[in-house]
């Protein structure tokens, strides 16, 4: 009865976007394959379906420009524009950026069946159709593929997968933060990047100030923020905790006295994975 419903809802959506883009003749409208659920089977429990989409260039990261604000870091490793928009269950209001998924297409004859990992750095504002959608950079969507098919699998429009989250592994790599451009002695905001997933809290710990942690709220994308009455005395300590395994590690003076807005700062730290 579920496969029923979702059937029925897809070829009404399906409908109506066919409509809409005959009236208003738009001559780029993408028309989806529509979704066959019931071909798809879990052997592995862990694994779930979603659908699947690219965007882009071909060959490239999705976009600079995402929602997430790691802008063209995407295309950089640890990235490598292995990363994903994600429709509203992943991209979660920006609480889901920074989460790392294991992808992989078996319903296809262009599919290679092995999992890539992709990380979401972006949100995707049309993917409603399907309860879980990546929208995946065209380098991501392509690695899906036997090597030489990638083209052939982009013809599938929407593409059934399956997909199961992981833990994020950026070899190598330490907590990284960004100092909002807007940030003063009295605003403090700073992107959190390369932790294990999605961050479920950041504070901030003040220049001789030995236990007074303060909480920051999440602004938006991988941001968050402080607002303070009095001058921020740096350099600042900032702790993390991750959502995805509940660790949390703390960046010592990681933003050192007189920094500048836009800056990078690396830590010497990341969680265990």
């Amino acid at each position: 009865m579920a496969i029923v419903v979702v059937e029925r809802r897809y070829m009404i959506v399906t409908l109506l976007f066919a409509l809409t883009c005959h009236f208003s003749n738009l001559t780029h409208c993408f028309r989806p394959k529509k979704l066959n659920v019931s071909a798809v089977t879990t052997s592995d429990s862990d694994w779930s379906i979603a659908a699947a989409t690219f965007y882009g260039e071909p060959n490239g990261y999705g976009s600079d420009a995402g929602a997430c604000g790691y802008r063209t870091a995407v295309a950089q490793p640890p990235f490598s524009s292995m990363v994903s928009a994600g429709g509203a269950s992943l991209f979660k209001s920006g609480i889901g950026c920074g989460a790392c998924y294991q992808v992989k297409c078996t319903s296809n004859s262009e599919c290679s069946k092995d999992p890539v990992t992709v990380v979401i750095t972006d949100a995707c504002l049309d993917c409603y159709r399907e309860s879980v959608h990546f929208d995946l950079s065209d380098t991501a969507f392509g690695a899906m593929a036997i090597s030489g098919q990638g083209s052939q699998l982009r013809n599938a429009g929407v593409l059934e997968i399956l997909y199961k989250k992981v833990e994020c592994n950026f070899a190598g790599e330490t907590v990284t933060f960004r100092v909002d451009e807007g940030s003063n002695d009295h605003y403090f905001a700073a992107l959190v990047a390369y932790g294990d997933g999605e961050i479920g809290q950041v504070e901030l710990k003040q220049a001789l100030v030995s236990d007074t942690w303060l909480s920051m709220s999440h602004l938006w994308g991988a941001v968050w923020k402080l607002q303070v009455s009095s001058p921020l005395r740096a350099p600042l300590s900032l702790r993390v905790t991750s959502l995805q395994s509940g660790q949390t590690v703390v960046a010592t003076d990681a933003i050192p006295a007189g920094w500048p807005r836009g800056a990078n700062y690396k830590s010497n730290v990341n969680f265990q994975v």
